[in-house]
């Protein structure tokens, strides 16, 4: 039987699937080597180094979340639905999640800067438009709900033996209830301030 090549995808396929079973700190030249049945030759002539080949897992990564967040989508509830799309993904990929949430981000000294790098740029009009508030407080609502998500994710993918999810979406609903509340009284106080 012929020896089989192996290829760069092969090696990042299977760097890959390592991080998202076992997560990146176990991406390693010879346990890719191993599952792939070949010497750590192949794998260093298709990478600089274990860092470069862990960045091309992070790109898949990324690629990876934000089409599991796509396909979480309900149209007609935007905003919630996204919130419980990452929380169904730190629960249901871990490692992943993980990946995601502590990659190096470039360029950011704000948190109004990671809002416009880490965002979908329409969710601000849209939450403008369903809530009749002004695109201001929604991209404030919507920075709170994203930083609480986050975090509440981080929480939950953590955590041993686990939160049940149950919990953890009752109390991002709450934190949500909460945000939006607040946001809706204060765009209320504003127009009765301007009228005065």
């Amino acid at each position: 039987m012929p020896k089989q090549k192996i290829t760069k995808e092969m090696v990042v396929d299977t760097a890959f699937d390592i991080a998202r079973k076992d997560g990146m700190d176990r991406v390693l030249i010879k346990k890719i080597a191993g599952k792939l049945g070949c010497s750590v030759q192949p794998i260093y002539s298709y990478c600089q180094n274990i860092e470069s080949l862990k960045a091309e897992v992070e790109a898949r990564a990324m690629q990876f979340v934000w089409g599991f967040i796509e396909e979480q989508i309900d149209p007609e509830d935007l905003f919630a639905s996204t919130g419980r799309a990452y929380v169904r993904l730190a629960k249901e990929e871990p490692n992943l999640f993980r990946i995601f949430i502590l990659h190096r981000r470039q360029g950011i000294s704000s948190l109004e800067e990671f809002y416009t790098k880490e965002t979908d740029p329409g969710m601000a009009e849209f939450l403008s438009d369903r809530l009749h508030i002004d695109v201001e407080r929604a991209r404030s609502l919507h920075l709170h709900m994203l930083i609480y998500t986050v975090g509440i994710g981080t929480i939950f993918c953590t955590t041993a033996p686990g939160i049940s999810l149950g919990e953890v979406v009752k109390q991002q609903e709450s934190a949500a209830k909460i945000f939006l509340d607040t946001a809706l009284r204060d765009a209320s106080y504003r127009e009765r301030s301007e009228w005065i």
